[in-house]
């Protein structure tokens, strides 16, 4: 249920190009036997290897969240022939991937607060300039984000997260959703550097767009936890 509601939402948001499918997706009992079985990354909860995705029904306020993550990268690359840049791939499969799932439907950018990178919102904090860090390190550049340039993703995992996840989510949400045409174009040239600033601009005029929306993001979800 929850692969084919991500299935229709992606067919609607980002269109299919590719094969329209069946597309195949192993599941495991549970994390011991996915373990037993785990032929990526020792820490990985999902995994997708062409063409197959790997996942396993997890437990918890978002059990679906990995294996929506790994499926979206596999429908970028099986159903739309897309291979984007890392941080447009991670941030899509984000985007998607710590939606809220209810009643059958994927609620496409609406954040699930169970949902990873989604829970470290409330560990952002934000300098007297805007610029956000995540336990006291500062979030990667817009530019170390697109160009692939930063320090390794491997020292600071949360932190690239948090940023792949919530630029996406202000190409496709922000300013009432004014960006997503320009968005999806970018997607279809790979999330380019060339192709970002001549959709949206310089750098130093867009980063502090996205800060503030990713401001008002852990805002949001600040006034959620209150309640």
């Amino acid at each position: 249920m929850a692969v084919e509601a991500l299935h229709r939402s992606y067919a609607m948001t980002v269109g299919q190009r590719g094969t329209a499918g069946p597309f195949q997706l192993v599941l495991y009992r549970d994390q011991a036997d996915f373990k037993a079985h785990n032929r990526s990354s020792p820490w990985a909860e999902a995994y997708y290897r062409r063409p197959y995705a790997f996942a396993y029904p997890g437990e918890g306020g978002a059990p679906h969240q990995w294996m929506l993550h790994e499926v979206t990268h596999q429908l970028l690359a099986e159903a739309s022939g897309l291979s984007p840049r890392r941080w447009m791939n991670e941030g899509m499969a984000c985007y998607f991937g710590a939606s809220r799932l209810s009643g059958g439907k994927l609620h496409v950018g609406t954040p699930d607060p169970a949902g990873y990178p989604v829970w470290w919102l409330s560990e952002l904090r934000f300098d007297s300039t805007g610029l956000p860090t995540l336990e006291d390190v500062p979030l990667p550049t817009l530019r170390q984000l697109v160009e692939d340039s930063g320090p390794p993703v491997a020292a600071h995992v949360n932190g690239y997260y948090l940023a792949w996840w919530s630029l996406v989510h202000f190409l496709m949400e922000g300013d009432g959703q004014a960006h997503r045409r320009q968005a999806l174009l970018l997607l279809h040239r790979g999330g380019n550097p060339a192709a970002f600033q001549q959709l949206f601009g310089s750098y130093a005029e867009f980063e502090p767009r996205w800060h503030q929306h990713l401001r008002a993001l852990a805002r949001s979800q600040g006034e959620r936890e209150m309640h």
